[in-house]
């Protein structure tokens, strides 16, 4: 027999439902709707099951929650609220305005307890499995017998819209295929969207679905039976071999006039309506005027996280005494998480004149750090030969085999995105993660946010341009290096030959703010000869002179494979006596962060600059005073046929040099 509700209880779930509505209704923008359904259960979660500590939010074996379901921002706004969290009731009141700490969706890194970045629906669910399978790697990893130092759940809140989006598709065909058993996914069932209600889109059943994809399911009829909550609760947390899915029935804006109805989702109530709720559910008290009580009561998270983490402390030092040398690379690993000392020291070699594909350079660079980094997990959409991202000795990551380095994602480059991100926001691994450059498309929205969270997964994306040849425009990336480069905070960098690339790897593996691309050829390359031109070092500025001319007519500024191109026309100009400077440049990000004296030594503004790239010429106006450039599709052909068709042969770049300085002098 279900008992009753205790008077805390409802205390409790009440004031965190009127917080997200007085909030909501103060800024006059915001979704009260969902906080007011889901109030209890995210009660129970939080205050009887959540292992976290208000006072240190990042202590490394707390359990995650992320709230998927962006939107209800609210929810978890009141919850560290009410919880202890650095989140003051001010705060609160400062919803969705400028410089306060509750933006209109959670922001990692922004506000004390929030986990990752939500918002974008889908993202957060697909997340979370990163999460969760780097709880279930390290568990694996370091735990021993008796000392377990890994051991904590991820926890999601998804909504409607989460569960129609196809990278939580992606991303849950996944988690239950690796057998993700603490993570637990409670979905707001609460069958209304914006446009209406749920069957105007979604009818299917959702948790045959996830039952065909290995998930454990469950379902709570009444999203405000408390006890049919924590028994559900238990029963995922028992659940050790496969993820678990808890559909609870919500009703959207509950207690208020507008309950189950679109119009609770994303705008204001209206006093009206917020005076019925009040009266509805028993709640006499002024906006944002919570009780004694309720703070009490919340608030035993505080001793309860204390508690739980100084156990996990004192476990820890056991485990170091016992274990040192695993437990010194736990340490530097999960809670420094800094690179070990001379990771670097066996880059290889490349000889000059040798034709080389920066993609084979990159599997090259790859076999010789990945056994200097431990923490390195690899992984490609499906495309691994192509990407050279597997190396020897990195073993499959599968169920039976969760130490396993190398992850196959399956043609599931969104998922893929979204799990990387999921690794780099738990601590303990650095992932990277293959396809090919055109293909970067479909992981976009995950790069978008791993650049705005700024956090670091690296991108090895190959198959660069139309040198790739015979697959045709379908496969050719025309656009995607501009398109890339117009996100803020990602680097994209495109090694100009094999030398350049283990000095790409450096910047991305040193990088701990955001994200980098590494953008590789299909096609070989020739090694540039160092002895005759500039070192490659200059790649750790983000690009330097290649070639250099002592008082130069024109520059020449390229990246990748065209930068052989610019080599080649600069060998004929100088023969007719005009003196050019080659420019490497391939990754903007970095040259733009050096000061304003290199960069002006490098592209001095007042010699005629030509670009050199094959795909669109915008965005080059920043650097260049004309570019050969695509600015059309490719086709089918051999790649070296295409370089020709298209006009990026040695002939056209002299001849507009030529036209360049002719226009300079005119």
């Amino acid at each position: 027999m279900t008992r009753a509700v205790t008077e805390i209880e409802n205390l409790a779930i009440n004031a965190i439902r009127f917080l997200a509505v007085d909030a909501v209704e103060q800024a006059q923008s915001g979704h009260p709707g969902a906080p007011m359904g889901l109030a209890p259960v995210a009660y129970v979660l939080w205050h009887e099951f959540l292992k976290h500590n208000p006072q240190d939010p990042t202590w490394p074996d707390r359990d995650r929650f992320v709230l998927s379901a962006g939107h209800a921002s609210m929810l978890l706004y009141s919850l560290l609220h009410l919880s202890g969290y650095d989140l003051p009731l001010e705060e609160l009141k400062r919803f969705r305005q400028w410089g306060s700490r509750t933006p209109g969706h959670p922001e990692y890194g922004h506000t004390p307890g929030v986990e990752v970045t939500t918002g974008p629906l889908g993202q957060g669910i697909s997340t979370a499995v990163g999460m969760a399978l780097a709880e279930k790697k390290l568990a694996a990893e370091f735990n021993r017998e008796g000392l377990r130092i890994v051991d904590h759940y991820t926890y999601v809140i998804a909504s409607d819209g989460d569960l129609m989006e196809g990278v939580a598709s992606e991303a849950s065909s996944l988690a239950g295929h690796w057998g993700l058993g603490k993570l637990i996914v409670i979905w707001d069932d609460n069958r209304v969207s914006i446009d209406g209600s749920t069957d105007l889109a979604f009818r299917e059943d959702v948790l045959q679905r996830y039952a065909a994809y290995g998930w454990h399911t469950l379902r709570v009829e009444d999203g405000n039976d408390l006890d049919a909550l924590r028994d559900a609760i238990r029963k995922a947390r028992a659940e050790t071999e496969r993820p678990t899915l808890i559909a609870v029935r919500t009703h959207i804006g509950y207690g208020s006039p507008k309950q189950d109805s679109a119009e609770a989702h994303g705008a204001p109530l209206g006093p009206e309506a917020v005076a019925a709720a009040r009266e509805a559910l028993g709640w006499p008290y002024a906006p944002f005027e919570v009780p004694e009580a309720v703070y009490v009561h919340m608030r035993q998270a505080v001793e309860k996280g204390m508690a739980a983490q100084e156990v996990w402390e004192q476990r820890l030092e056991a485990y170091l005494e016992r274990f040192p040398e695993l437990g010194t690379e736990f340490v530097r690993r999960v809670i420094e998480r800094r690179l070990p000392e001379g990771w670097d020291a066996e880059m290889p070699r490349f000889t000059p004149g040798a034709k080389v594909a920066t993609r084979k350079a990159s599997g090259q660079v790859l076999a010789a750090i990945a056994p200097r980094l431990p923490e390195l997990v690899g992984g490609s959409a499906d495309l691994t030969p192509s990407n050279n991202t597997q190396v020897p000795g990195m073993e499959d990551f599968t169920p039976e085999r969760p130490t396993g380095r190398y992850v196959h994602y399956g043609v599931r480059e969104h998922a893929m995105g979204a799990i990387m991100n999921g690794l780099c926001l738990h601590g303990g691994y650095r992932p990277y993660g293959g396809t090919f450059l055109i293909f970067s498309d479909y992981m976009r929205p995950p790069v978008r946010l791993a650049a705005l969270m700024g956090v670091a997964p690296i991108y090895v994306w190959t198959h660069d341009s139309i040198g790739l040849g015979e697959d045709g425009p379908t496969h050719q990336p025309v656009e995607h290096l501009m398109g890339l480069r117009a996100m803020p905070n990602l680097w994209v960098i495109r090694p100009a030959d094999a030398t350049e690339v283990p000095y790409a790897w450096k910047l991305a593996l040193e990088r701990t703010d955001g994200p980098v691309g590494i953008v590789l050829t299909r096609q070989g390359l020739p090694v540039i000869d160092r002895e005759r031109y500039a070192a490659a070092e200059g790649v750790l500025r983000g690009g330097y002179v290649l070639a250099d001319a002592p008082r130069p007519d024109a520059v020449i500024v390229a990246t990748g494979s065209e930068v052989h191109l610019a080599l080649a026309a600069r060998e004929r100009l100088q023969a007719e006596g005009v003196a050019v400077r080659v420019v490497s440049l391939p990754c903007w990000e970095v040259f733009e962060q050096q000061d304003a004296a290199y960069r002006l030594e490098v592209l001095p503004p007042e010699v005629p600059t030509l670009a050199v790239e094959a795909g669109v010429a915008l965005g080059w106006e920043r650097y260049a005073d004309a570019v050969v450039s695509l600015e059309r599709f490719g086709a089918s052909a051999p790649g070296g046929v295409l370089f020709e068709r298209f006009g990026f042969t040695v002939e056209r770049v002299v001849a507009r040099v030529r036209e360049l300085l002719g226009a300079a002098h005119g």
